[in-house]
């Protein structure tokens, strides 16, 4: 078991979690976790090898076969024993979000709600494990198709909402029928050991849930690439997802990738515009822009653009950035290479012609001595081929580019080679109905801002990924399909 360090709050995350135990890291090497306000050190992690990532398939292989053949619903009763354990826990596991990933409190609680929501919902599931008959050519014969658990499946996590997106795979993952290796981020890898910590006090039995920790390419490559793993649900960057999909193929793994966005943010001159920004702002900000499904680039009908962008650039110059402890809009980024990222990719966008509406940027004395603070920018641009408009930011910062006609802005939108989310505001019933069809997009909002249901379904098209969470589709993923020919004549 983990014990406190400097905050009551933080687990002395100095072992990981296999096989119902906490074991050192075969190496003894440990890794610093930074608080993003601050850049204090809060916890050491192991640094994994390939050993350590060896002993959690090992454990998560040798546990598949008793776990598949308990009951759904009994095994559903484990994970709902896991949400209870970490409502119960809320406030601590909120706090921990806040001290590793910086988001503000508010926004730290709503992700553990979310985290919650998701062991929940799998656990409904339990009972919709369903197959088919089918009718046969032959005589005296069925033909059964059944649903089973694939096995070990390793589940590997970005660092912007680390609790949440462990359970959105761990959840289904379990009430299907498999066992389960995490890897959190080593930026934020203490929401991963938490949930571990709970997970054993709810008597989860050994073995079907283990925490690894350590660097992706050498533990993460490891897990992916290991002969007893059966499917890797990875949520990351689309260059983490292509070398994923490369270390997978020669096994021919099943692998469920939802990758980076570059989410176009639609506005036509019957939309409401009160509406639009208060959604694009929201869109934009929310955990300092670091979620993929963010508002990345602002296409604005040129009747209602200088109204818009004069009511946005007021409306991100008002939002409040400090400590995320207290009540703030914005706290800090992850850490300082995403802030120097973003400095660059502003920089080029200016040379490329951007215009700078609202001047942002980093954030240094005062109370901002220490830590990642960065500031909204705003720019707008005349070419879509502006890296502002092409790359994703994963910050905040957004450009903005007038359009004259709803087809145009079409177009704009799906020039690119993401396709996660994309946004339209419009009374336009006819445009309304046409949005789905000519957004390249697997996840569009019509008037609203961004946040996927549960019951939905999460899914990128293009280098936005592939396979997807959430909702029955995203259930069924964890499941793969058997026939049988039953002929009793």
């Amino acid at each position: 078991m983990l014990t406190a360090q400097t905050h009551d709050d933080l687990p002395l995350a100095g072992a990981m979690f296999i096989d119902g135990q906490w074991l050192p890291p075969q190496n003894h090497s440990l890794i610093e976790v930074e608080n993003p306000s601050n850049e204090d050190v809060i916890a050491f992690i192991p640094e994994g090898t390939t050993d350590d990532a060896d002993a959690a398939v090992a454990a998560a292989h040798a546990a598949f076969p008793g776990w598949a053949v308990r009951p759904a619903i009994e095994r559903a009763g484990f994970v709902n024993a896991l949400a209870a354990a970490m409502e119960a826990d809320l406030e601590r596991l909120a706090t921990l979000v806040t001290l590793e990933q910086g988001k503000p409190l508010d926004q730290a609680r709503g992700e553990i709600g979310a985290a919650i929501t998701f062991l929940r919902y799998a656990a409904e599931n339990a009972r919709r494990i369903e197959g088919d008959i089918v009718t046969s050519d032959n005589p005296s014969e069925e033909i059964h198709i059944r649903r089973h658990p694939y096995g070990v499946i390793v589940g590997l996590t970005a660092w912007n909402y680390p609790a949440a997106l462990a359970t959105r795979k761990l959840g289904p993952a379990l009430v299907a029928g498999n066992t389960f290796v995490l890897l959190s981020h080593e930026i934020t890898p203490l929401s991963g050991l938490a949930i571990a910590e709970l997970a054993e006090k709810v008597g989860l039995p050994r073995g079907v849930f283990n925490v690894v920790t350590g660097r992706g390419p050498v533990v993460g490559q490891r897990l992916v690439e290991h002969p007893n793993t059966s499917l890797v649900t990875m949520t990351g960057s689309t260059r983490a997802g292509r070398e994923i999909s490369k270390s997978a193929a020669d096994s021919l793994k099943v692998i469920r990738l939802e990758l980076g966005g570059k989410a176009p943010f639609i506005v036509m001159e019957d939309g409401d515009v009160d509406a639009a920004v208060e959604a694009a702002v929201a869109a934009r900000y929310t955990n300092c822009g670091q979620i993929c499904t963010c508002n990345e680039r602002m296409y604005l009908h040129s009747a209602v653009a200088d109204e818009f962008l004069d009511k946005f650039v007021s409306a991100s110059q008002a939002l409040s950035i400090g400590d995320p402890m207290g009540v703030v809009d914005m706290g800090p980024k992850v850490s300082g290479p995403e802030v120097t990222k973003i400095e660059e990719i502003v920089a080029r966008g200016v040379a490329f012609g951007a215009e700078v509406l609202l001047e942002g940027g980093r954030l240094q004395g005062g109370a901002y001595d220490k830590g990642h603070w960065i500031s909204p920018t705003v720019l707008e641009v005349s070419d879509n081929a502006s890296p502002l408009l092409q790359e994703e930011i994963f910050g905040p910062v957004v450009a903005a580019k007038r359009v004259d006609s709803f087809d145009e802005a079409v177009a704009l939108a799906n020039d690119t080679e993401f396709g996660l989310s994309a946004y339209l505001f419009t009374q336009n019933a006819r445009r309304i109905a046409q949005a789905p069809y000519a957004l390249k997009s697997g996840e569009i909002y019509l008037n609203r801002s961004n946040g996927e249901a549960v019951q939905g379904f999460h899914t990128g098209w293009g280098q936005s990924g592939l396979g997807g969470e959430d909702g029955k589709y995203g259930f069924d993923g964890y499941l793969r399909k058997q026939t049988t020919y039953l002929n009793w004549g």
